[in-house]
């Protein structure tokens, strides 16, 4: 497989997928520009080798062309960052992008506009009837599929190679994600630094594992981690169980818990995930105490209570201070480390104290040479609110893309360039 650092850009017009989705505000001021910071040394690599790069990326869901997802608003700051003059197509598929990509000369930069103007780029129909019957939704996904074939094709056509820097969208099998890889051959297509990164990440964590391995586990919902959860089941060693998921586990053994979160529907599932830790010889680790509130809100009245114990009108919001001692001592024994999901509802000062002391227990751990891997939105908003994201072995870039690959599936983005 081609790597970035063997391969030589000059004279070269590398297409390169990233991931500039950046929040902005009213004005369409960037807000947060870690992303764009990410790939970087990506694009530095390539404009030092004397190659051209012709940038392509998704701003927010739109429908269709809206000035408010439009790239022209970051196009500026990715100028400052690059030190370079950077062009904007302001169509990715008109006859101006195909132009100024051709007259591209090394060392400039062009930047396509958002990628998901065209439903081609997610291959998915848009513009349906609410009422459009079965027939008319097949003929609709049928035509969209039949042009992504010719969008492909004409965004692979405006360079020499393709480089894949957008992790968190390698788990979608969009045009510019899986599909353009087709049209490079195996020795022009490659990850760029940050999707190494987080390939290299995913695969320490779930395939070169040193022992004890501790996964954490958070979240409100049962549901929605039960793939991972069971995924996980043959590699880890302890399993600690957090959030608001907690709440179904304690209910389905015979707990009172309040107002606290609770799927109803998914008892005997919680049931039996702890019949098949017992089985395969895992310590699945719950929280004994719980920072319970009367309402939720900053503004609660709050007291401690054990987990199973939380009276009528209170509901939990954070694990308590036993539950950071306990959590802790099983993170400190812990070589491997995965957390994903916070302790409480960490938005909330007065419910942030159980997901700040399992983000300290992981730095300790790090620190003393546990390889950590935190991913996931919510995970990495703690990391970053309490300061320690430099203290973890890797924080990732990828919400669902990690989710999915921590599920054992195969992400489309990187079968592209792997296979």
């Amino acid at each position: 497989m081609q790597t970035i650092d063997n391969y030589n850009f000059a004279g070269k017009k590398a297409f390169v997928r990233v991931d500039f989705n950046v929040p902005l505000d009213e004005n369409f001021n960037i807000t947060d520009d870690t992303r764009i910071r990410a790939a970087l040394p990506t694009l530095k690599k390539i404009l030092k080798d004397g190659g051209s790069i012709i940038i392509g990326s998704h701003l927010g869901r739109p429908k269709g062309p809206t000035d408010k997802f439009s790239l022209k608003h970051i196009t500026g700051h990715v100028s400052e960052l690059l030190g370079v003059d950077v062009q904007f197509a302001n169509d990715c598929m008109s006859e101006e992008a195909a132009v100024k990509a051709a007259a591209l000369q090394p060392g400039e930069v062009l930047v396509l506009e958002n990628l998901r103007f065209y439903a081609e780029e997610e291959g998915k129909p848009r513009g349906l009837a609410d009422d459009a019957t079965d027939e008319e939704k097949a003929a609709a996904k049928k035509a969209v599929k039949e042009s992504q074939k010719e969008f492909t094709k004409k965004l692979a056509s405006y360079a020499d190679c393709y480089v894949n820097d957008a992790f968190g969208t390698a788990h979608r099998a969009h045009a510019s994600t899986a599909l353009i890889a087709q049209y490079f051959d195996v020795n022009n297509k490659m990850f760029g630094y940050l999707m190494e990164k987080e390939v290299t990440a995913v695969n320490k964590v779930l395939n070169d594992i040193k022992r004890p391995f501790t996964a954490i586990m958070g979240g409100s919902k049962v549901s929605s981690k039960i793939e991972i959860i069971e995924n996980l089941m043959d590699k880890v060693d302890n399993l600690i169980i957090t959030g608001g998921m907690t709440f179904t586990f304690e209910k389905a053994m015979g707990g009172q818990i309040g107002l606290s979160l609770c799927e109803e529907d998914k008892l005997d599932l919680a049931l039996d995930l702890m019949k098949k830790a017992k089985e395969k010889g895992v310590n699945l680790v719950l929280a004994t105490d719980a920072r319970i509130a009367d309402k939720f809100s900053n503004d609660a009245n709050v007291k401690l209570a054990e987990s199973n114990e939380i009276p009528d009108g209170w509901q939990g919001l954070d694990i308590g201070p036993k539950s950071e001692v306990l959590f802790a001592k099983v993170i400190n024994e812990s070589k491997t480390i995965l957390w994903n999901g916070p302790a409480g509802v960490f938005e909330f000062d007065k419910f942030a104290e159980g997901s700040k002391a399992i983000g300290l227990a992981v730095a300790e751990a790090t620190k003393n040479g546990a390889f950590s891997l935190v991913g996931g939105g919510d995970s990495v908003a703690c990391v970053n609110k309490f300061g320690l994201a430099d203290q973890v072995s890797y924080v990732s870039t990828g919400g669902g893309a990690l989710l999915e690959a921590i599920e054992g599936k195969k992400l489309p983005g990187i079968a592209a360039i792997e296979e």
